[in-house]
């Protein structure tokens, strides 16, 4: 995230920390080069336009422990790091409640063409009052609406990204003195419940078209959604057996909609301490928590939850309260599972500043337990959340990547070909025929019978 703090709240204090420097182009670069060396597929960027004033009906807390505030544009950092890598994806996040989609259509096409086709979309629809009141609401879109309206933006964004130019529309044609054929180039007309549209796209075709699309819904509504878009699924479960159910029913939403089982990938947020020795694992553990910010996580989850927390006892069971927030967050922990979770316990002693423990041990264990974790689960891989910056990054380049080849469960090179082609195998630089924006590309001509 382009910030300070991002889910390890209150470790950009600790000395070696260096995500202060956030708002340098080196910081950007030596990340991006320590990802690709680890032969990483993608750097996800994380964004939100308002700030957290849920805990305590204030905005001090997220201020004073720098909670995702301030923050940066994402976009912005991502040809930087893009020109000191080859191979490295880049999903970034942009709100479809509050973003133009014309705008942001063209800004993707720019970011897949600057990039070599290594763009991804990060589909958010906001959660936070504060930010709806930033873009001149007096309050948030309600949570199914949200998804409702998305519905019809992606219909705007996949009608301008695959259905605009032909993809034989630019022919650069010097002596001709043609360079786009305009019978070859198309207006988007939209009328909808949400967007008016009479346009073309502006940009020409992108080696991708569309950016790889990840999303990280996991209401049942944001199910729904994930299953009839998304590419890449982001999940944040509090135990094995929630994911794996998650899992199995968005497969299964999906393929409801005609998509097959290899059009979807998922993700599993987690956050790892390694060590050469689980003793140096476990003292290098011991020495972050000192650093990390109890306030600064109680603030993150608050705005997250949509619930202030100050009037709850920390031992006093959590409930479910339906709200605009994220639904999916305090679901997981209340209704979806048979443990009784408290503030305590999840923010209890194994805790580094955020909701979710970090695996903590030797390089082999933390290798043996991503591999349990992908078999019990049926997910197919891990979105790694930073903790000491850039070390953290770097332990784990250094010490578990290795133990994964030698154990054949990660890759050893990378293999050629576009962002999307890296996640989904050759030849699919393109979304597939079944996925939803492919009924916006144009038919081909008819072929008239002799």
């Amino acid at each position: 995230m382009n910030c300070v703090g991002h889910i390890q709240h209150g470790l950009w204090t600790h000395p070696r920390d260096r995500s202060s420097e956030y708002t340098t182009i080196g910081y950007w670069q030596h990340l991006a080069r320590t990802a690709e060396r680890g032969l990483f597929d993608g750097i996800f960027l994380a964004d939100i336009v308002g700030v957290y004033d849920v805990q305590e009906g204030s905005r001090d807390p997220s201020l004073r422990h720098a909670v995702q505030t301030p923050i940066n544009d994402p976009f912005l950092v991502v040809p930087v790091m893009a020109a000191v890598t080859e191979h490295l994806g880049f999903g970034v996040t942009a709100n479809a409640t509050y973003e133009p989609p014309y705008l942001l259509a063209r800004r993707f096409s720019t970011l897949d063409h600057l990039t070599g086709g290594r763009a991804g979309w990060n589909i958010v629809t906001g959660y936070l009052d504060s930010a709806a009141k930033a873009m001149g609401l007096s309050e948030q879109v309600k949570h199914d609406d949200r998804y409702e309206s998305a519905e019809e933006y992606l219909e705007v964004i996949y009608n301008l990204l695959e259905g605009s130019w032909d993809d034989d529309a630019v022919v650069r044609d010097r002596a001709g003195r043609v360079y786009t054929r305009p019978e070859k180039v198309r207006a988007v007309r939209h009328e909808g419940k949400r967007f008016r549209l009479d346009a073309i796209h502006l940009s020409e075709p992108s080696p991708q078209r569309t950016p790889v699309l990840f999303q990280a819904g996991a209401s049942s509504r944001g199910r729904d959604f994930a299953a009839r878009h998304a590419e890449c699924v982001f999940l944040a479960g509090p135990t094995n057996d929630h994911t794996r159910r998650t899992v199995a029913d968005t497969r299964a939403r999906a393929a409801a909609q005609g998509r097959g089982r290899d059009d979807l990938l998922f993700f599993l947020s987690r956050t790892a301490v390694v060590g050469r020795t689980r003793a140096e694992a476990e003292e290098k553990f011991a020495e972050y928590r000192r650093y990390a910010s109890y306030e600064g996580a109680l603030a993150h989850f608050a705005a997250s939850t949509g619930i202030d927390f100050s009037g709850y006892d920390p031992d006093e069971p959590l409930r479910y309260e339906k709200n605009d927030a994220i639904n999916s967050m305090l679901e997981s922990v209340t209704i979806d599972s048979d443990e009784t979770w408290t503030l305590r316990k999840i923010f209890g002693p194994r805790g580094l500043g955020s909701r979710n423990p970090p695996l903590v041990g030797s390089a082999e264990e933390v290798a043996d337990e991503l591999i349990r974790i992908v078999e019990e689960t049926d997910i197919d891989g891990f979105n790694l959340s930073r903790v000491v910056t850039p070390e953290g990054l770097e332990d784990f380049v250094d010490l578990v990547v290795p133990i994964l080849q030698e154990r054949g469960a990660y890759k050893r090179e990378y293999a050629p070909g576009t962002f999307r082609e890296k996640l989904f195998g050759p030849g699919r630089a393109r979304l597939p025929q079944s996925h939803p924006a492919a009924r916006f590309r144009p038919r081909p001509a008819a072929i008239a019978a002799e």
